[in-house]
């Protein structure tokens, strides 16, 4: 069984993968940056969900990526955790 480096090592090889991948980066380190604070805050995605009126399953999703948050979602989770979100368009 390949450990995770060494597979990511090889796929990132490939051209097309290495652009998608480097074109998401963002998009996750804004993810772990929520999880990060909602741990650190000791809530629960059951507990965040209730804050901003969804559903656990809706944090879920975002938080593994497999969900496109709106920006007023996004807002709703900074609230939530005390945490400031800034959008800048350039």
């Amino acid at each position: 069984m390949k450990s995770y480096k060494s597979l990511k090592k090889k796929l990132l090889t490939d051209k097309a993968v290495k652009k998608v991948y480097e074109e998401l980066g963002p998009e996750f380190a804004v993810i772990q940056m929520f999880i990060d604070k909602r741990l650190k805050k000791g809530v629960t995605q059951g507990q965040l969900a209730e804050m901003i009126g969804t559903k656990q399953t809706a944090i879920s999703r975002f938080e593994s990526g497999a969900y496109n948050p709106t920006v007023g979602f996004l807002y709703k989770v900074a609230d939530a955790l005390d945490a400031k979100l800034k959008v800048t368009v350039s």
